[in-house]
């Protein structure tokens, strides 16, 4: 159970799936459509939906066609869209506002990239005191293998396997196939 009082609600939170963060990512097309399986399972249980969008100077220009949400997912009118310059998605922006208000205390996580802003949103709501748990089969990311990094599928396998193992006093963390998921 979460460290957080009176937050007994779940939420899904979608990161960074936007059209130049995924568009070379690994296994995208499946990856994507497990989020939109899972969007609209939370949907029917009414879990709280919340988009994130990364936003960069130069790379990644808010408002501009790449840094659109891909078409495949589409935010419903009254979800919340959290906007982030950084990795992790509760550092500067709204995001505990968005959780407190819907009482949430429990985060689905899914979206991209894995070794980045992914990574960074399980560790950044972990340490504030949500139970976090990964989707294992709803995050990727693009190959950075040029520059040293693993192959993605073994950045996956071994974020997948890590998390699994995370601890801390009050709170879980856990990792579930999008199958698998639970929202309430």
């Amino acid at each position: 159970m979460s460290t957080l009082q009176d937050r007994d609600s779940t939420a899904l939170v979608v990161v960074d799936v936007q059209n130049d963060v995924v568009a070379e990512a690994t296994h995208r097309d499946e990856v994507v459509a497990r989020i939109a399986d899972l969007v609209q399972r939370a949907r029917a249980e009414g879990a709280p939906v919340v988009w994130v969008q990364h936003s960069e100077d130069e790379e990644l220009v808010r408002g501009t066609p790449g840094w659109e949400i891909v078409p495949e997912l589409v935010p419903a009118d009254g979800e919340a869209r959290v906007h982030k310059r950084y990795g992790d998605s509760f550092e500067g922006t709204d995001l505990e506002d968005v959780l407190a208000a819907a009482r949430v205390g429990r985060l689905v996580v899914t979206g991209a990239e894995t070794d980045a802003c992914v990574r960074s949103t399980i560790h950044g709501g972990f340490t504030r005191g949500y139970d976090v748990t990964l989707v294992g089969d709803a995050h990727t990311s693009g190959d950075k293998s040029a520059w040293g990094a693993p192959p993605v599928d073994d950045v996956i396998a071994h974020t997948n396997l890590y998390w699994q193992f995370q601890a801390a006093p009050g709170r879980t963390a856990a990792v579930v196939d999008a199958a698998d998921v639970v929202f309430s």
